[in-house]
């Protein structure tokens, strides 16, 4: 089943593409919609995001976009930060626009953290967040993937063959460093808020985890996966469906009834030029 595309305009002007999903057969009426932020160097194109929407469409609609300087989309990717937020911002106000009920941001790596602070700060905020992989502070280099990607952030080789190779066009480095978001945490509330993490995610240690979940407080619901990776390659569709039954009962949307959820249909995740 192929996506349909959708085309934004951020609030910086910067043009957006993605691709929307309609709900699978059987989900009741007054379903949430996900915003799907994906993480640095993915797009909506990619494999993993097929399957994890297709998971998703057990719940509800799915909507992403390539956040700027990936896939489909124009601009430069700041690898986070207030551009980012924007992307988000635009995908929440046009699902709105397009009739969405409630809507569901769910963020992998990067877009983890970026929902956290778009919840926190943003002009058109979801019902509900879910943030899995996220990293709690800037400028971590105490894990070797890690230091690989500050190298293709920071150097001019790097630059290049994430242009070359990755088809990643980088904005300027940030003049103002933005506020992390283990700062922003604690002011999503009270919006449901969901933090997942995988106990073998190799590019961000849990530290970052339990560090995000201490600053959001008891009323976060946080977990910490066994035997699990980093965001979309540590997704498997028993943890998709465990987040979409979180989210279902967070917005107060109904519940799949007992009902078996199936794994979801095959998607096709291309974006035409």
């Amino acid at each position: 089943m192929g996506g349909r595309v959708i085309r934004v305009r951020s609030g910086d002007g910067v043009r957006l593409a993605g691709l929307a999903f309609p709900a699978g057969p059987g989900v009741p009426a007054g379903h949430p919609t996900f915003v799907v932020a994906h993480g640095f160097t993915h797009s909506v194109s990619r494999e993993s995001f097929a399957r994890l929407a297709g998971w998703l469409t057990a719940f509800g609609d799915v909507r992403a976009l390539d956040a700027r300087g990936h896939g489909s989309s124009g601009g430069g990717s700041s690898a986070g930060g207030e551009p980012e937020l924007a992307d988000v911002d635009a995908a929440v106000r046009a699902a709105r626009a397009a009739g969405a009920g409630p809507v569901v941001t769910v963020g992998l790596s990067m877009g983890g953290g970026v929902v956290l602070r778009h919840a926190a700060v943003g002009q058109h905020r979801p019902d509900a967040v879910v943030s899995v992989s996220a990293v709690s502070r800037w400028y971590v280099r105490d894990t070797r993937p890690m230091r690989r990607v500050h190298w293709l952030l920071e150097t001019t080789v790097g630059r290049r063959l994430g242009a070359a190779l990755l088809g990643l066009r980088l904005d300027v480095p940030w003049a103002t460093v933005p506020a992390a978001p283990v700062q922003l945490v604690s002011a999503i509330a009270p919006l449901p808020l969901l933090l997942v993490h995988g106990d073998r995610d190799e590019y961000f240690p849990v530290e970052h985890f339990r560090t995000l979940a201490q600053a959001a407080g008891p009323a976060a619901t946080v977990w910490l996966e066994p035997d699990t990776g980093h965001a979309e390659s540590g997704m498997t569709a028993a943890l998709a469906h465990r987040i979409g039954r979180w989210a279902v009962t967070a917005v107060g949307a109904g519940d799949t009834g007992g009902r078996t959820v199936p794994a979801g249909p095959a998607l096709s995740a291309t974006i035409p030029g």
